[in-house]
């Protein structure tokens, strides 16, 4: 009988399903521990230490708990008592596993956030203590960014620096020229686009921003998304006036990439555009940005400005086409150990 003291030879595989993040409530304390947590990482803020101590303890941490406290709750799911991207980013698990147990029953999936629970590192643990010796972190982020993608990776390597045994990882690309995450993405507006009573003038990509600064050092994720857009056009046959790229939630006072998309919604419909609809193709599961920001706080810029028909078009999910893409990318990364 072998020591427990970490997996055995020719052990299990583990796929570790990881997003951003979400508070464990919308009370201020929780949310306050949340944003302290994500907004301490360097690399997503990466202005001078001090100054920045400085600002998000004595400004940011008092304000902006209660404020995003607020908007969590108009989006909060109130039967299991948690934010949606922790109820989709679980059932995407739970669906992988189910799927890929079909394949080897020897592989174990689970899911994790980078900031708040669960953790990345006491899944690694989990799966560590299921005798996984190899395991696939998956970051759901199709465009690469050093604010998300890096970040997943930072933290694995600083969980695994406290193990004795450690698994072997590897690190899923990102996907954002995939074809099977185009034709999902494609797929998905169509279907949205045929349940709407009315034609969209304008289809709106709206990413998450990134400061100017952060590209201009080298970071890839301005040309990733504008890649996307334009496998995306082409898949659609829409050129760059009916399909158009912009940014969201902007944060702090340094210029970000532009277009802005909440600028973007006031300008068009100022321009006599009357039927919108907007898609978000950098989150692979609707959170606070799409259901809040861009389905609330972007449709009513837009009908504030003379706009009339505004449409959010969901992320892929756990759909069907979303778990396609999924399994897609775990199966190509798991070639060689499965």
């Amino acid at each position: 009988m072998r020591p427990d003291t970490g997996p055995a030879v020719g052990g299990r595989t583990g796929v570790l399903l990881v997003n951003l993040g979400t508070p464990d409530s919308t009370g201020y304390w929780a949310m306050r521990r949340y944003l302290r947590e994500f907004l301490s990482d360097r690399r997503v803020i990466e202005e001078n230490r001090l100054k920045w101590w400085l600002v998000l303890n004595f400004i940011i941490l008092t304000v902006r708990p209660g404020r995003k406290g607020r908007d969590y709750d108009k989006i909060w799911n109130r039967d299991r008592n948690e934010s949606p991207l922790k109820t989709i980013t679980r059932s995407q698990s739970d669906k992988l596993d189910e799927i890929l147990d079909k394949v080897d029953k020897r592989i174990r999936v689970d899911w994790a956030m980078r900031y708040g629970n669960p953790s990345i590192r006491s899944r690694l643990d989990a799966l560590a203590a299921q005798d996984c010796e190899r395991i696939l972190i998956v970051p759901l982020y199709p465009q690469y960014a050093a604010a998300t993608t890096a970040t997943v990776c930072d933290e694995a390597f600083r969980a695994l620096s406290s193990m004795r045994f450690q698994p072997t990882l590897r690190i899923a690309a990102p996907y954002y020229a995939e074809p099977v995450y185009i034709d999902a993405l494609a797929a998905s507006l169509n279907a949205a686009l045929a349940k709407l009573a009315f034609k969209p003038e304008v289809v709106v990509a709206s990413y998450h921003g990134m400061p100017e600064d952060y590209v201009a050092k080298g970071d890839p994720y301005l040309k990733h998304c504008t890649e996307t857009t334009a496998l995306l056009r082409k898949k659609l046959k829409l050129d760059d006036q009916r399909l158009i790229m912009t940014f969201q939630s902007r944060f702090g006072t340094a210029e970000w990439i532009k277009p802005y998309t909440d600028a973007t919604m006031k300008s068009l419909a100022e321009r006599g555009v009357k039927n919108l609809v907007v898609i978000t193709p950098g989150f692979s599961a609707d959170c606070l940005e799409t259901l809040e920001e861009i389905a609330m706080e972007n449709a009513e810029i837009f009908r504030g400005a003379g706009g009339e028909n505004f449409a959010a078009t969901p992320c892929l999910n756990d759909t069907p086409g979303g778990m396609a893409v999924i399994r897609d990318i775990v199966s190509r990364e798991l070639k060689g150990w499965t």
